[in-house]
This record gives C-alpha cells, structure tokens and sequence, in this order.
C-alpha cells in the first residue's frame, strides 16, 4: 500500500479524518482534494491547475489522497494501488455535515484551504439528499472494477469498519 485514493459515498462520510488518521499511522503524506481545489474564499481553481496539481503528486512513491472529485479521478486511477471506499448511512452523512458546520463555525478545517471557513447551505444538502442513491450505486461498479483491475480494494461500511481497519495499523499488522 503505496499510492492510496481515499474516496466515499458522500460529503459527511469521513474521508478526511479517515485520511488524516491512515496518513499519521503508515506515514504517507495526505494530500485533501478540497484543498487543491478551492482556494480561499471559496474560489474554484482553474481546472487546468486542479488536474496539474494532482498529476505531480502522483509521480510520487507514496501518496495518500482524500476526496471524489470524479471529473479527475482519471488523473489518480491508474497510479493508485490501493483504493479504500467509505460508504456509511445517509443519515450519519448528513449528522455530520451539519455537526462540522456547527463546530467548526467561523473557521476553516484543517482539510480546506485557509479562507474558506465552513458553511452549510440548502443546496449542498440537497446535493447530498439527491445524489447518496446513485453514487452509492456507482461507487460500487467502481468498486468492482478497481477489483478486477488487480488493485487492492477495501469497502468500509460502518464506523466499527473504519476502526478496525485503522488499528490494523496501529497493532503493526501489515496491509
């Protein structure tokens, strides 16, 4: 497990935590998608330097990198060895996006670009609310397909799941 794409059905999933959590265990440097792609005061980067960007950070050895952003998942695809899939309830996705929004009030997590403090508005949760279903299913084809490519797939499907993978890593158990 060298080269990592961290990627889930939805935005509230934990995909960065999980991300952050893997990258202090295996000691593989994290790069958040969101951070190459919003730049401050929730400005869109240029898609041409969104796609550069990542094109550089996977000639690397060793990465980790958190996020969706399907429109490039072309670019980390081919280079990624391993691709863990978060898929937990709607209902704890949505939990979580609106509890961020409320701790991180006025500020900016750790996984966004600095200037761009969290918000919450009726368009990205219905976002959520009507694209859950459909991801849900495409991420499994996806899924199945990074299988038959030879890669090494892991479908977490519960909090318990998420845990009991990351202490994989902390008991020195190899994966």
């Amino acid at each position: 497990m060298n080269r990592v794409m961290v990627i889930g059905v939805s935005a509230g999933v934990g995909k960065s935590t999980f991300a952050r959590a893997l990258g202090k265990l295996t000691k593989i440097g994290v790069t958040h998608l969101d951070r190459l792609y919003w730049k401050s005061g929730w400005v869109e980067a240029p898609a041409e330097e969104f796609s550069s960007a990542q094109r550089e950070i996977v000639k690397r050895d060793q990465w980790i990198i958190e996020g969706n952003y399907t429109s490039t998942i072309d670019i980390r695809e081919p280079h990624a060895d391993t691709v863990i899939y978060l898929e937990l309830p709607l209902r704890v996705c949505l939990y979580r996006v609106v509890k961020r929004r409320i701790q991180y009030h006025g500020k900016t997590r750790e996984d966004l670009t600095e200037g761009c403090p969290e918000k919450i508005d009726w368009a990205f949760i219905k976002f959520i609310l009507t694209t859950y279903g459909r991801r849900k299913r495409k991420m499994l084809e996806r899924m199945q397909r990074y299988a038959n490519e030879g890669k090494t797939v892991h479908y977490l499907k519960s909090s318990a799941q998420i845990q009991g993978f990351l202490s994989t890593f902390s008991k020195g158990e190899v994966r």
